[in-house]
């Protein structure tokens, strides 16, 4: 019995070095895959917003991440005075602003859907 285990000895110890990289080949295709379906998306929706924020003009129809919608009346640096109703006006933070509804006096913007065939 002691010889058996003692043969098989170097073989298992030869091959641990290999065994140690193959044995972290699932974390890293888990990490591959958690950067392009997670991580890469995040950060260009996050580029594409700021840039948005970068954007923001005068008479702008936009929506706050907190719901209010209405007309932008004056920007600064990081405070962006809306329209809310006829002459009522609300001071909120740049970063609060999360969408856009389109032009003054346009209607909202909407996607149009794809028909399926049947």
């Amino acid at each position: 019995m002691v010889g058996i285990a003692h043969a098989a000895g170097p073989a298992i110890g030869g091959g641990a070095g290999a065994g140690g990289f193959a044995s972290f080949i699932p974390l890293i295709l888990i990490f591959v895959v958690f950067y392009f379906l997670l991580i890469r998306p995040q950060q260009k929706q996050a580029k594409q917003h700021q840039a948005f924020l970068n954007d923001l003009k005068k008479g702008n129809r936009i929506v706050t991440k907190g719901g209010l919608h209405g007309v932008i009346t004056g920007i600064k640096d990081s405070v962006v005075t809306l329209e809310i109703a006829k002459d009522v006006e609300v001071k909120v933070s740049r970063d609060s602003v999360g969408g856009a509804l389109g032009k003054a006096g346009e209607a909202p913007a909407k996607k149009a859907k794809k028909s399926t065939g049947g």
